[in-house]
């Protein structure tokens, strides 16, 4: 490793193949487990997180449109499996890579602002100066209304990756200090301190799932 952000884009392969975003494709193992195993207590949990998600999806995107919370569920889905898939040992840390989020993030955002500028034209237009807006100012509020939609792919991505990468880089801080000092106390206190930390990333992970795909389903309201 030639330096602490290496870490993050490890070099695995077989045959000089790439095989490090395999990793993010596991998921896909599990999906046939739902079709033939006895559900379980972890399994009626899921559905019961997924049906919650479903019904504040729903109450975000509006009445009638019910059938569009499916893509924003399976987006958490995606996200927090990855995230915390990422938090294993020797696990390639795929959410922690502009790449991969702004492969998310991007095509939902062009979708969106063609669906709206297509169909909603006037609303989109009339979006871009808030209610009560002096007269002066308009100009400046549409400079700022257009450069804050034209962000908002780059602020999900950066986002996660910042979050992802500041938890996964104090976790290998952490363990280096652990590795070259010595002491029974000063050991377990920095054993304590990751073992929190690690409880921490743990609640990041699924909290920034949820904020991405909440932005995410309100960016598609406002189009509507």
């Amino acid at each position: 490793m030639m330096d602490l952000f290496s870490s993050f884009d490890p070099s695995s392969g077989i045959m000089a193949l790439p095989l490090n975003w395999l990793s993010t494709l596991l998921g896909m193992l599990f999906l046939p487990y739902i079709l033939w195993a006895m559900p379980s207590r972890w399994s009626f949990v899921w559905a019961s997180l997924l049906d919650t998600l479903h019904k504040e999806f729903k109450i975000l995107l509006g009445k009638g449109k019910a059938t569009g919370t499916l893509m924003f569920v399976s987006l958490f889905s995606i996200i927090v499996f990855n995230n915390l898939l990422d938090l294993l040992p020797h696990i390639f840390t795929s959410t922690s890579h502009l790449t991969m989020n702004l492969s998310l993030a991007l095509p939902l955002w062009i979708s969106f602002m063609l669906f709206g500028w297509v169909n909603n034209t006037k609303h989109m237009l009339a979006h871009l100066v808030p209610l009560g807006t002096p007269g002066p100012l308009m100009p400046f509020m549409v400079l700022i209304e257009v450069t804050s939609n034209l962000i908002r792919p780059g602020t999900l991505a950066v986002r996660l990756t910042a979050n992802m990468i500041a938890g996964h880089l104090l976790l290998t801080i952490l363990s280096n200090a652990m590795v070259s000092m010595s002491g029974i106390i000063i050991l377990s206190t920095l054993l304590i301190s990751q073992i929190l930390l690690l409880l921490l990333e743990l609640a990041v992970a699924i909290i920034q799932s949820y904020v991405f795909s909440v932005l995410s389903t309100l960016y598609a309201s406002e189009v509507d």
